[in-house]
């Protein structure tokens, strides 16, 4: 996992199985920094109060968050990884 900023924003960005995925980096819980946490398959867990998000489609997966995390439509051409529009 890698931290990155993007339009004033911090972005989580993971890569699983060679896809990468861009998402909001704080729970919507506790705004705690998902970077902390652990990754886990195409789920991240909030290193707080133990939350987990799909890296897809950035809905909560675990108590106690109950709303999703925003993602970014990305692409990737020669090596890099270009952050588009935020999908809320």
């Amino acid at each position: 996992m890698l931290r990155v900023e993007h339009l004033g924003r911090a972005v989580l960005l993971a890569r699983v199985n060679g896809r990468a995925y861009a998402v909001d980096d704080l729970c919507t819980h506790e705004d705690a920094s998902l970077f902390t946490g652990c990754l886990k398959g195409t789920a991240v867990k909030c290193p707080l109060h133990g939350a987990r998000f799909d890296l897809a489609t950035g809905l909560p997966l675990e108590e106690p968050a109950d709303e999703a995390i925003a993602t970014y439509e990305l692409e990737e051409r020669n090596g890099r990884i270009y952050l588009g529009n935020r999908q809320e």
